[in-house]
Formats: structure tokens, sequence, C-alpha cells
């Protein structure tokens, strides 16, 4: 039997994946695709303000919660592989050693394509520090000099799935995918989130707003393939394709 399609997403937080791509996960995982998601922390620090706010909360507590949560939500996406850096937040760092072993898992996924976040977020630096290494990790897998004999990485597309606050990133999609028919899978993902609640409706309607975008550029108004919620994504590399 041939290998199954692979896809990997680095997610600096444990719910960014949720949020940004969740319905790119469940519509590859439902074609037969063996999607790995690696959360570089928990997000126990900056993005768990209602956990915090619990009498007698503790960073570790924190951690434990930010995890099921997004076990949970991997599990409602069909995520093949939920890897845990646990590297900590706010910052978030990388040694070269973390980077190693970013790289292993880059190789032995051999990803179709990569995910991860926007290159600029003045928001939250954790995410553009994400996708720096996520470039750095990608080129270090496709080098034949790096563990000499190890099966090097071909040249996956690297999406940049949509930041919080679009028009202050520098992010301009050049894709958008039809989530529609997995959405529930995605919502259920979501609502996994407790820690973040107040974000589960403002992520259904950027869904939605996409969802419009999708279509107007499927055909136009009245042309265009009709679709209730889509994601938006920026490719880093150009396409090569035989037809348009």
């Amino acid at each position: 039997m041939p290998d199954p399609k692979t896809a990997l997403v680095i997610s600096a937080h444990a719910a960014d994946f949720v949020w940004r791509c969740g319905g790119a996960i469940a519509l590859h995982a439902a074609k037969g695709y063996q999607v790995t998601v690696v959360c570089l922390s928990f997000g126990e620090r900056g993005e768990s303000a209602k956990l915090w706010k619990e009498p007698g909360m503790t960073l570790d507590r924190v951690k434990v919660a930010r995890r099921i949560e997004a076990e949970k939500a991997a599990a409602a996406l069909g995520v093949h592989d939920l890897i845990s850096f646990d590297l900590g937040d706010y910052p978030l760092r990388m040694s070269d050693d973390d980077k190693y072993r970013l790289v292993d898992v880059i190789r032995a996924v051999q990803p179709a394509f990569m995910l991860s976040h926007s290159a600029y977020d003045p928001y939250n630096t954790d995410h553009m520090f994400a996708t720096q290494v996520a470039l750095e990790c990608r080129s270090i897998a496709q080098a034949w000099g790096h563990k000499p004999g190890e099966k090097v990485l071909g040249a996956p597309q690297l999406y940049l799935f949509e930041p919080h606050q679009t028009e202050q990133m520098g992010w301009k999609p050049d894709v958008f995918l039809d989530v529609t028919e997995v959405w529930e899978r995605k919502r259920a993902a979501i609502e996994c989130m407790a820690g973040q609640e107040h974000l589960w409706d403002y992520y259904t309607r950027v869904a939605q707003n996409r969802a419009n975008h999708f279509q107007r550029n499927s055909g136009g108004q009245s042309g265009g393939r009709a679709a209730k919620y889509a994601e938006g994504f920026q490719s880093v590399f150009p396409r090569t394709v035989d037809e348009l």
C-alpha cells in the first residue's frame, strides 16, 4: 500500500490550531490525511485568563487543563498525532536542541503541506516566533548534511493561517478552503477550549466571513460555489500549476 498522505501543523499555543486551521485539519483527516499537530506550548501564561481567575490556580494546574482541552479538541478534529513540546509561553523560546527535535518530527511526518502562524504579529510575538522556527526547521529538514542517511524533506508548502487581528499583521490570504462539511467538528473542537470561551463565537463569525470570500472568489456572487464556513491561508512559496 502507498504511504498515507500527511500534513503538519506547528502551533505556538494549545488552542491556536483549533481557531485558525481546525477546519483544514478535520477536512484533510476526512480525506485520509494523517495530520500531526505540534503545540510548542500550552499557552498557560498568556492565553488562559479565564483559568487564572479561578481561586488557588497554579501554573501546573493551568497546564494540565490546557493539555486536556487540546487533547479533546484534537480528537474532535481527527488529529493523527498531537505532540506537546511544553516549552512555555510569553515568551516562547527554543534552544537548538528543541529545534532539532522539531526537525525530527518534520522528517518523520514528511508532510505534503505545513501550516503555522502569520509572519508578523505585534500583538503576540510567540506567534511570529513559531513561524520563524517553522521556516528554519523546514530548511534544516531539507539539508542532506543534517543527520546524513535520513530521508530528507522535500519542499512542502507552508500556509500561514489567519491571525486574530488580520488588518494589523500584513497577512494577505491567497487561498480559501471550504470547511462547511466539517464545520460541526470544528465547532465541537472550539467548544473544548473552555479557557478561552470568549473566542468561540468570534471564530465562528470569521469562518462565516471567509465563506463569503470563498464564494466570491470561486466565480462571483451569482456563479460562485456556495459555502457557509471557510478558512483563509497565505502561501509562503510559489505554487506550481499546469492549468489556471
